[in-house]
């Protein structure tokens, strides 16, 4: 049996698979040497950052040497690299931990942040988009209009200091914009790392009222930020799908209006997925402003953290795993996208 015939009787999704695979090795590669270059950049000694202005030559020297800053920056990316590949990312300079441990313990307050955000954005966006075109000049057609227009102008930062304003010190509906949970309730114990999860299987309601109102204000940062975009490729694939010759023959058949739109919506998946796929590596990049805001103690915190004091380990560590995550997104993406449109042959 030849190998082409062998490959066409493996299921579809597994080809694609293994098609996309090979290609992310070498990305990976050169992610971790453009960050690792990128990183020693930045200004600022972190010997001199850990000793203070006050230390002598001598000590700075010798806390180079410890750290491994003294050699040349291939011999540097050398050691570097062979950490990675073990598994060892370094140790922070900020906080002395391995940084694949802080990376884990952070990772989770980020995702799911990021996982709620990117469910309520498609929401949103796809029920607007749709709404707009199925009914010409409603409601949800200016709103779309006018809300498509102002989304890419507004900073999410500034949503967010507003939303503080209004829902928590003015209103006083929302919780109060400091962490994960309130520091009165214990968190649940550890299953997923999403907090709301975990209190449900813990079955511990108090937790999960309060993880969620904590939810709320970065959630809906992320989303009014980033809903907009969604909403007006959405709106415009759909309603060339919504225009079409076989929408209108399958009006003509008598088709109910809630089986059209079903109809139409899942032909116009294949643009609306990659968006999705973008905006969800888009929220990891996002995510950097809104914990700061809200100090949320995920992995953007801790990458402002690195950048402030120099940690360069922390630093190449969180653009790692950033770039393994959107790598791992995208991947998804060329999968769903072609399961989406059987013309694509693999």
């Amino acid at each position: 049996m030849s190998f082409s015939t062998t490959w066409r009787r493996l299921p579809r999704t597994l080809r694609i698979v293994l098609t996309r695979l090979p290609m992310v090795v070498p990305q990976m590669l050169g992610v971790i040497f453009v960050t690792f270059m990128l990183v020693r950049l930045l200004p600022g000694d972190p010997a001199l950052l850990m000793l203070g202005n006050m230390a002598t030559p001598e000590s700075i020297a010798n806390l180079r040497e410890q750290l491994g800053l003294d050699g040349s920056l291939w011999q540097q990316f050398v050691h570097y690299l062979g950490g990675v590949l073990q598994g060892d990312l370094g140790v922070s300079l900020f906080t002395s931990n391995p940084v694949a441990v802080d990376l884990m313990e952070r990772a989770p307050a980020t995702l799911e942040l990021i996982f709620y955000a990117m469910i309520l954005t498609i929401l949103i966006a796809v029920a607007v988009a749709v709404l707009a075109v199925v009914r010409p000049g409603g409601i949800a057609d200016y709103i779309s209009r006018f809300y498509g227009m102002a989304a890419g102008a507004i900073p999410d930062f500034w949503v967010g200091l507003l939303l503080i304003f209004f829902l928590f010190s003015t209103l006083g509906i929302a919780a109060a914009p400091f962490g994960r949970i309130d520091p009165m309730v214990s968190p649940p114990p550890a299953v997923t790392g999403f907090y709301t999860f975990d209190a449900v299987i813990a079955g511990d309601f108090a937790a999960l009222k309060s993880a969620a109102g904590r939810l709320l204000l970065p959630v809906l940062t992320l989303t009014i930020v980033n809903a907009g975009a969604l909403m007006k490729m959405t709106k415009t694939t759909f309603a060339e799908i919504w225009r079409s010759d076989f929408i209108r023959h399958q009006r003509a058949s008598g088709l109910s209006q809630t089986r059209i739109v079903r109809n139409a919506l899942r032909n116009s998946l294949p643009p609306v997925i990659t968006l999705v796929g973008f905006l969800i590596g888009f929220l990891l990049g996002a995510a950097v402003l809104v914990e700061t805001i809200f100090s949320w103690g995920g992995l953007g915190q801790y990458a402002v953290q690195a950048v402030t004091y120099s940690d360069y380990p922390a630093l190449q560590g969180f653009v790692l795993v950033a770039a393994v995550f959107i790598l791992v997104v995208y991947l998804i993406v060329d999968i769903l996208y072609e399961l989406a449109d059987p013309r694509i042959q693999v």
